[in-house]
């Protein structure tokens, strides 16, 4: 008996102990670190309105309050970027963070996937991702890996872990292309093995067989290449990638230049057209009817057109740059959604995304609704609506800052000079913290 109540004290002496101890853990427990973020003014994206005094107050890595003037609690860290002008982080729907290819060498493509390994390959896209985050782009939608099989993948994850630095990302691993129809073009037929720069398919259940093998292998959305100068993919082959996507409550995005393409991709479900450069009004009705996003690419081209070389790529960029002036006011008058997407594909190009946003200024946008496709809709196509693209609380704390009024020059959207990600500071070129 005596032994019983010795061990019985001895258990009611450490829980006791444990108690306490926890108790006096949890007193001592630092409180949540909170940041403000404050600057002259601030625009709302959603309503185009400029709030002045700005002040964003973050805990972790979100947003709890965003206003005028807010009162700063006390013990805050306080990043004043005096008379800037702070923006949600900027998105590109459109990317290619492991394309480095020449754009003045035509096998260029070919010789990439020659003599670059995929680790490699995943490098260069560790530093295309760094040069866009520090542009101020702070998610992307990376649509295919060009060759570089799932690299894009380790990279989501590797920047998830704060291995590296780089914008939060959506990727589409491989993408899916008919057999021949798509790069390396060229190349020997004897060399059988050599490496293609998307899953080349040929009827529905390799079409399907693909969808389920990158969706396996971590897509977060899969991308089709529904024509190459003519329509490639069938709508039967298009259609079960479409369901293999949806069941699993993804996207798919559809490289469509052609009408036909359009409207291929169109009837099989797709959720986003993406460049559309030879599109005619019935496309933009149907993209329309459908409520599906357009990603019009366009940037390369209207910055390009100027310095090509050549009579017949000049002649066809400035088509090209023409037809989309006359897409955008077709886009508009139907209220077909615009999302932002530049499609870098080349070492020079990375870093540079704001050149979309500057483009479709210029070809009819207003720098509102151009600055609205690179954060709500862009967010709204990536379905992180609840997460990203507008300053307000509960949101990550994704936010940029710049000198001027980007509404009124929206080539400031080039000199981005502050960039926070998730309530880190990854650029500062206007304040210190105190």
């Amino acid at each position: 008996m005596a032994t019983f109540v010795s061990s019985s004290r001895a258990v009611f002496i450490s829980l006791a102990l444990c108690f306490l101890l926890t108790t006096v853990g949890a007193q001592q427990s630092p409180a949540p670190k909170i940041i403000a973020v404050r600057a002259s003014r601030m625009l709302d994206v959603k309503s185009g309105s400029v709030v002045p005094n700005a002040v964003i107050l973050i805990q972790d890595d979100k947003i709890t309050a965003a206003g005028t003037s807010l009162k700063i609690p006390a013990g805050t860290d306080v990043v004043d970027l005096g008379n800037a002008t702070l923006l949600p982080g900027l998105i590109d729907c459109h990317t290619h963070l492991m394309a480095r290819m020449s754009d003045d060498d035509p096998q260029g493509y070919g010789l990439s996937l020659l003599t670059k390994s995929q680790a490699f390959r995943a490098l260069e896209g560790a530093a295309d991702a760094r040069v866009t985050l520090r542009a101020g782009f702070t998610a992307v939608r990376d649509v295919e890996s060009e060759g570089s099989g799932y690299a894009d993948v380790a990279l989501r994850d590797a920047i998830n872990q704060s291995l590296v630095d780089g914008p939060r990302m959506q990727v589409a691993t491989r993408g899916i292309a008919a057999v021949g129809k798509y790069f390396p073009f060229g190349i020997s037929p004897d060399l059988t093995d050599f490496p293609t720069g998307a899953q080349m398919i040929s009827g529905p259940e390799e079409a399907r067989r693909a969808a389920r093998e990158q969706i396996g292998h971590g897509a977060n959305l899969l991308k089709v290449y529904a024509d190459w100068g003519v329509p490639t993919l069938t709508i039967d082959e298009i259609r079960p990638i479409v369901e293999e996507a949806h069941k699993s409550k993804l996207k798919v995005a559809a490289h469509a230049d052609s009408p036909e393409g359009i409207r291929n991709a169109l009837t099989a479900g797709v959720d986003s057209i993406e460049h559309g450069h030879q599109a005619d009004r019935s496309s933009f009705e149907l993209i329309k009817q459908k409520n599906v996003f357009w990603v019009p690419t366009i940037g390369y081209y209207f910055f390009a057109v100027d310095t090509a070389k050549s009579p017949q790529p000049h002649k066809y960029m400035q088509e090209t740059v023409e037809r989309t002036r006359q897409n955008i006011s077709i886009a508009r008058e139907l209220g077909v959604k615009i999302a932002n997407g530049f499609d870098p594909s080349s070492a020079e190009a990375h870093g540079k995304n704001a050149r979309e946003i500057i483009a479709m200024t210029k070809l009819g946008l207003p720098p509102v609704e151009a600055i609205r496709a690179a954060t709500t809709n862009a967010a709204e196509l990536m379905g992180w609506s609840d997460k990203v693209g507008s300053i307000e609380p509960g949101k990550y704390a994704d936010i940029i800052a710049v000198s001027g009024d980007p509404v009124a020059d929206v080539g400031e959207l080039e000199h981005v000079k502050f960039v926070m990600k998730g309530g880190v500071i990854v650029k500062n070129e206007l304040g210190a913290a105190h």
